[in-house]
């Protein structure tokens, strides 16, 4: 769920709060985190799947079918993982603290059923 625009106003007004008062340290928390962890296992699955390809092809030079089934195993599991972890992965902006806003229509749906919610569950309380 989004934060609302207060709440995205206090968490601002926190953050420049904390680089003003410790510039060292918010520069240290904005280096590590998540978005730094994705990316990195996203390049470690890309050069698994170039040896996974390696693997393929040594295995078809050499003609022994087991190596090439390895090797197509570990493509097969390091691209699974790429994707997954480029699907994940943050927004770029999101660690400067420019959080990405979902598009209009979606919030006000989303905004719209949570308030039918609120209201049929006030009504039903009223009904007791």
């Amino acid at each position: 769920m989004p934060l609302s625009e207060h709440e995205q106003r206090l968490l601002d007004q926190m953050e420049r709060a904390l680089y003003a008062e410790d510039p060292k340290f918010a520069s240290a928390l904005e280096g590590t985190g998540l978005r730094t962890y994705t990316r990195r296992r996203v390049y470690l699955a890309a050069a698994g799947f170039v040896v996974g390809v390696g693997l393929l092809m040594g295995g078809m030079i050499t003609q022994l079918i087991w190596l090439s089934v390895v090797g197509f195993l570990v493509m097969l599991a390091c691209a699974v993982v790429a994707v997954a972890g480029w699907r994940r992965h943050p927004v770029a902006g999101a660690a400067n603290g420019q959080h990405s806003a979902p598009p209009a229509r979606r919030k006000a749906s989303v905004m719209d059923r949570m308030e039918q919610r609120w209201q049929r569950r006030r009504d039903e309380h009223d009904g007791l």
